[in-house]
């Protein structure tokens, strides 16, 4: 049994590592090795579409991101959501001073259905949720066919 003890700190960080690295997550981080750590993390925000009889919608979650920090482009079919955000909290107290510092870029890339108004999309952002609306073309709207 204290094999599996002396094994088991040295495996999780390891298995942790590969585990974070295959789903694009920010891997565990053992205490001592945060004080060296200097880098810019990034994030992905959480997207929502949803496909409604006229148009598609994009909600994505952004909290802290000022929408002049926010690029939507489209080109070749793909839809492309990329910013970055920039946040401080500070705490100010009699004895202490503890400021924290929040920031990362985020990239999320969709391909857009053949039926897409290109040329109509447009976005709004809004208490940290990002809205597009992608509508359909007029020629790609389903219409009954009558039967003679």
């Amino acid at each position: 049994m204290r094999m599996i003890k002396r094994e088991s700190p040295s495996l999780f960080p390891m298995l942790s590592d590969d585990f974070a690295g295959m789903m694009g997550l920010r891997p565990w981080r053992w205490l001592n090795d945060m004080e060296d750590e200097s880098a810019v993390l990034s994030w992905r925000p959480q997207i929502d579409i949803k496909e409604e009889a006229e148009r598609y919608l994009v909600h994505a979650d952004i909290p802290g991101v000022d929408p002049k920090d926010i690029e939507i482009t489209l080109e070749g079919g793909m839809l492309t959501i990329r910013g970055s955000r920039k946040e401080e909290e500070k705490d100010e107290r009699e004895g202490y001073r503890r400021v924290e510092r929040f920031s990362g870029e985020f990239f999320r890339r969709f391909s857009l259905p053949d039926v897409a108004d290109t040329a109509k999309v447009r976005a709004h952002a809004d208490k940290g949720v990002l809205e597009i609306v992608i509508p359909k073309a007029e020629v790609s709207k389903a219409r009954r066919i009558k039967v003679d």
